[in-house]
């Protein structure tokens, strides 16, 4: 057996390396499933705690890891990580700050800062009196564990090891080990932020029932991009004789005309139709012109659509064409050329109105009408390959890995900085990878990847990232907690509650915002999933889930960025 006991204490191969990785993520990933405290669970950053305690026991039995690669795994799994996020809350990450997304947005912005303004108040106030508090890149730290943004530690981190790389002398070879601040704050980071959003529900004695009727009712005639079906009788004799081209224009609305009924007989028009009094009219247009709509055209009637002469169908189509990527929807005339109507698109589990304006993207689903032969035609022009879809688009990924290394190392010069500012390795690609998922199209660069095979990026790289970090912060941890590092459990507590109970009085009592939607907002601004859970079961609807994929993107943005500006400018 004496292979066996070389290969698993004798540190420095690549069977080692390998072997301990295994270990430690496989046990993090399975007590995150089965460990739960009041019904809240960790998840996967036990990878980060395991990693602690095996880093622990390889110093005591003197077993030393080659540091070059636990920095590299790191590194790689922290730009795997970011690269995927950003991928993922690119498409939303404009339009999130736009229209009502402003207000949202503005509260999770003022609850990241307060989270800085009051970790730089403890570490001012406190690092005359509390040794543990002295030592600025541990508040960062314990700050990212008490917003439990792991993204936000990873890039801390890479800020510290680009100043030491720069000049060794302001850490003398000792880089402090953030990790263990973030790993000494999480736990009650979990619980504060849970318990905040408890606060203001009794805070405000809210009737979960009143408020989600109140959002219903200011929301449900408010969803400009949704689709309204509805059926027309054509009762204006202006516009008899007239195509349906012209009709749009003298409303000045979009629709989609995608059936229609003419002495008789059921046919699919397109934008040249003649109408004349008396058709019906199958429409789709968006939600909030659906009145307009019809105060032109005439009243809604009743009609079968089933029954017909000429069999037509509805099907759902995928756009995996990479052709189509960035081209608009009128461009590729479905019903002019193909004899076809979109009526509706799906994106990202979102239906919308399938204007001619609107962009598609790779992986969009397009609801289409029309006759059986016609419908196939299109479905070739667009593509309807779902195993198409099923392939990595890794020229995407390693490109944009590739200019995001680039963009985070280009040195910006700040005034009274010995360190050049850069976005480094967790920055660098995360804004490359924003961009590439909102505008990859026009450079011709499929952003779409399925979600399984999004989250296993993401995941991977997370999960490579603890258990790096967790390693190499074992042989210091308990001393850190010995010497004081338990002052950062309530520093973290503090850090965590404050920000979103005065965020969260303030849009209550200020803008009198939705309890079920600041629910989301509270818990997306510290990008907690776990308090989403909570959020959504004290809901038992999706109200939390609209607050927060409104304010994920920027949150996650900032969270990322602010950490590394905070190492960059108070340590370099």
């Amino acid at each position: 057996m004496q292979w066996l006991i070389d290969l698993i204490m004798n540190g420095g191969g690549v069977a080692h390396t390998v072997i301990l990785y295994a270990f430690v993520i496989a046990l993090g990933v399975f007590l995150g499933s089965k460990l739960k405290f009041g019904g809240i669970s960790l998840g996967v950053t036990w990878i980060l705690f395991v990693g602690i305690l095996v880093g622990d026991l390889l110093m005591r039995g003197g077993i030393k890891e080659n540091k070059e690669v636990l920095n590299f795994v790191q590194d790689f799994g922290l730009i795997l990580f970011v690269f995927s996020i950003g991928l993922q809350v690119g498409p939303s990450f404009f339009t999130s700050l736009k229209q009502g997304g402003l207000k949202a947005n503005g509260i999770a912005a003022g609850i990241v800062a307060l989270n800085i303004v009051v970790m730089l108040t403890i570490y001012f106030a406190c690092r005359s009196f509390i040794p543990a508090a002295d030592n600025l890149p541990m508040m960062v730290g314990t700050l990212c564990g008490a917003i439990t943004n792991t993204p936000g530690l990873g890039a801390a981190n890479a800020a510290l090891d680009q100043i030491d790389a720069a000049d060794s002398s302001i850490f003398s070879g000792n880089i402090p080990v953030i990790a263990n601040g973030y790993a000494c704050a999480y736990p009650l980071g979990v619980v504060g932020i849970i318990l905040c959003i408890i606060l203001i529900k009794v805070f405000f004695n809210i009737n979960l029932k009143a408020e989600e009727d109140h959002f219903n009712k200011k929301n449900g005639n408010n969803e400009a991009v949704k689709p309204h079906l509805m059926t027309l009788e054509v009762f204006n004799p202006f516009i008899s004789g007239k195509t349906i081209l012209q009709v749009r224009g003298f409303i000045g609305r979009d629709f989609v005309c995608s059936r229609l009924l003419h002495d008789g007989h059921i046919t699919v028009p397109n934008k040249d139709t003649q109408l004349t009094v008396d058709d019906k009219l199958y429409i789709v247009c968006a939600r909030e012109d659906a009145e307009a709509i019809t105060a032109f055209i005439g009243p809604e009637a009743e009609v079968d659509w089933e029954v017909q002469d000429v069999t037509m169908i509805s099907r759902k189509l995928t756009v995996t064409k990479d052709e189509m990527n960035g081209k608009t929807l009128g461009s590729l005339h479905p019903s002019s050329i193909y004899g076809v109507n979109v009526t509706r698109l799906y994106r990202s589990g979102i239906e919308l109105f399938a204007s001619p304006s609107v962009i598609l993207q790779v992986g969009d689903i397009i609801t289409t009408v029309g006759p059986e032969d016609a419908v196939e035609r299109f479905a070739n022009k667009v593509g309807d390959s779902k195993q198409a879809l099923d392939k990595p688009n890794l020229l995407t990924l390693f490109v944009g890995i590739l200019v995001g290394i680039i963009f985070g190392m280009i040195p910006i010069a700040i005034p009274g900085m010995s360190v050049p500012v850069k976005l480094g390795l967790a920055g660098g690609p995360l804004v490359i990878a924003i961009i590439l998922g909102r505008f990859g199209y026009k450079l011709k660069l499929v952003a779409y990847t399925t979600n399984s095979a999004s989250l296993m990026i993401r995941d991977i790289g997370l999960v490579l990232f603890l258990a790096s970090v967790g390693i190499k912060a074992g042989g210091d941890f308990i001393n850190t907690v010995l010497d004081g590092g338990y002052h950062y459990v309530w520093m973290g507590f503090l850090i965590t509650v404050i920000p979103l109970l005065v965020m969260g009085i303030f849009a209550r009592v200020k803008w009198h915002m939705n309890y079920l939607l600041l629910s989301g907002i509270m818990s997306g601004a510290t990008t907690d999933p776990p308090a989403l859970a909570f959020s959504s079961a004290q809901a038992n609807n999706g109200i939390p889930t609209v607050g927060y994929s409104t304010v994920y993107p920027l949150s996650m943005f900032l969270r990322i960025i602010t950490a590394q500006v905070l190492i960059l400018l108070f340590c370099a």
